[in-house]
């Protein structure tokens, strides 16, 4: 059974930092092409890009606004990702995750293109 499960989320100050995982299992990370992580502001609105992974060609995409401060990473061994988040700020709150295309082509960094998703994991910003 394929399971994609994030951690690592929670309170921080602004200006603070939190790294996420996602671990996979029932598949091997590295199969897929395209990884990323997305984010979901409040329930039921819509979830935008943060970063992706695409591993043919190498590329790493961002979302504009959050270069600089957010970087994906990954661990073959571990079968995980993971993405570092840097100078937290009170707008990134959100609902955090990880997600899969199952394209074997290079996909844009859109949720519409990813298949498979982990729970998420919330991530706060305040004093």
């Amino acid at each position: 059974q394929v399971q994609l499960v994030e951690s690592g989320g929670g309170l921080v100050q602004p200006g603070g930092s939190l790294r996420l995982t996602c671990a996979a299992s029932g598949l091997a990370l590295d199969s897929y092409n395209n990884v990323g992580w997305f984010r979901q502001a409040a329930p039921g609105g819509g979830r935008e890009a943060v970063a992706c992974i695409s591993r043919r060609p190498a590329t790493i995409n961002y979302a504009d606004s959050l270069s600089g401060r957010f970087t994906p990473s990954e661990d073959n061994a571990e079968n995980s990702m993971y993405l570092q988040m840097n100078n937290l700020r009170p707008h990134d709150p959100a609902t955090y995750y990880c997600g899969l295309s199952s394209s074997y082509e290079p996909v844009a960094c859109g949720p519409m293109l990813f298949d498979y998703w982990g729970q998420g994991t919330q991530v706060t910003v305040q004093d």
